[in-house]
């Protein structure tokens, strides 16, 4: 039976909302649309929930419009304004020397476990990259080996929980429930990358409007995330400054004349900031000069960000670039020369069934990837924000959720149907003792009172 999900792509900028058809098979139709300017939104962070919340309520409204469809839950993305990562590992022993998903559930929950994650952060994700059976490193996936001992290395991305739950405040008064929280980089990369890319190991980097997040794949899960607040507007705003006019003339220009390449001796006639009945004129050499100086001092940081990951050597497919920022001219190129000898590519999101036109574009891709997310196109195992471990071939009901003792906090596996029914059966025959011992009990002490009154 296909279920409707509903996507929420919270950017800095825009806000976009999709409501799609999933089928038994996982095969994704998208049914509605609807895009917002973001408003109470800084960094990709809530600054103002009301504001956000009017926002969000415009697009999902339109989206349900054309959808037709009344969706009351939503997946979410959230930035990595906010986020802070860091790698972990557990250990578990097999006593029945095969790997079950339980054992998997374990040694994930072991790794989350020993991260000793601070108080006011939450987990967004939990990503194995590595599993280890006994002695045998980076197995694809160890459920039904045989082994003695299950460990796996895992990259844990957090985000503080005020940003978390003023998120969902912020969507709720929207009208609709968080399901699940995405990283937005994450779901960009869902969105943009094929699996050779993600074997071979590749960076993303999602350029938006204030912001620009780069993930890090290798060995099909994300290894590094980090974020950088600069994006397209700080085009805008430099153009602004640079040529003395107004930001929306400042990023209209930026949209008919930014390129990265050769420059133009063209003269345009632009309004005076502050006095727009004012004209004067300007070269598109010093637009572009601007331009290039902005867009190439960003992929510097970018590139010392994949430098510091420590990851350079592994990104077999090189670089992604996606986001609306992405769509400049001639920043391929750029890219090409400040990354050196690693491939570029620019993305779109990738093709699906009732995908709109305006959808096709570089800027919507981590809004299609949360619909992926949701028809599971994530990484084989994961433990998501609401703390459920989840596999790609999962149904609904075998999602179970990590449980922490009240005493030590370590976390237990939830006990499967067999051992529920194991335990009840235990159960009856443990009541079936106390009865026989009962009926004894009571046997003894008459005997008792028997003996003495003869």
């Amino acid at each position: 039976m296909s279920r409707t999900v509903l996507a929420i792509d919270i950017g800095s900028t825009k806000i976009c909302a999709i409501i799609a058809e999933i089928a038994d098979d996982d095969s994704v139709s998208i049914t509605g649309a609807g895009i917002s300017k973001a408003q109470g939104l800084k960094r990709g962070s809530i600054t103002n929930i009301e504001l956000a919340s009017k926002s969000i309520k415009t697009a999902i409204n339109d989206a349900k419009r054309v959808s037709g469809s009344d969706v009351k839950t939503a997946i979410v993305s959230i930035s990595g304004a906010y986020t802070k990562s860091l790698n972990s590992n557990g250990i578990v022993n097999i006593q029945n020397k095969e790997v079950s998903f339980k054992e998997i559930e374990r040694v994930m929950n072991t790794s989350v476990y020993n991260a000793n994650i601070p108080n006011e952060y939450e987990i967004l994700h939990a990503l194995p990259y590595n599993f280890k059976v006994d002695d045998q490193d980076f197995i694809e996936d160890p459920l039904g080996m045989n082994a003695s001992r299950l460990e796996v290395e895992a990259h844990i991305i957090t985000t503080q929980k005020s940003n978390l739950n003023n998120l969902k405040k912020a969507v709720r008064g929207a009208g609709v429930e968080v399901e699940n929280v995405v990283l937005n980089g994450y779901a960009s990369s869902i969105a943009t990358l094929n699996p050779d890319e993600k074997e071979l190991g590749v960076a993303v980097i999602d350029m938006g409007g204030n912001t620009s997040n780069i993930t890090i794949h290798s060995g099909n899960s994300i290894r590094y995330n980090d974020f950088l607040g600069v994006g397209s507007n700080h085009v805008t705003s430099d153009l602004s400054m640079a040529l003395h006019t107004p930001l929306n003339i400042a990023d209209s220009v930026k949209l008919s004349y930014g390129s990265l390449l050769a420059p133009s001796n063209e003269l345009i006639e632009l309004p005076i900031i502050g006095d727009e009945n004012t004209t004067h004129e300007v070269s598109l050499e010093v637009v572009h000069n601007v331009i290039f100086a902005r867009v190439e001092e960003t992929l510097m940081i970018l590139a010392q960000f994949i430098e510091n990951s420590g990851l350079k050597d592994q990104l077999g497919a090189g670089i992604v670039l996606t986001g609306g920022f992405s769509k400049m001219e001639g920043i391929r190129e750029l890219a090409v020369a400040t990354f050196g000898s690693v491939p570029v590519r620019l993305a779109r999101p990738i093709e699906m069934d009732g995908l709109f036109e305006n959808l096709r574009s570089a800027e919507f891709s981590s809004a299609i990837g949360l619909v992926m997310y949701s028809a599971k196109y994530y990484t084989p195992y994961e433990i998501d924000v609401n703390k459920r471990v989840r596999h790609s071939n999962e149904t609904p009901a075998s999602q179970s959720k990590v449980v922490f003792s009240a005493e030590n906090e370590i976390p237990i596996a939830p006990s499967t149907e067999e051992e529920q029914e194991k335990e009840e059966k235990m159960i009856s025959l443990g009541s079936k003792k106390d009865k026989k011992s009962d009926e004894a009990g009571i046997f003894s002490k008459f005997w008792n009172w028997a003996t003495q009154l003869f």
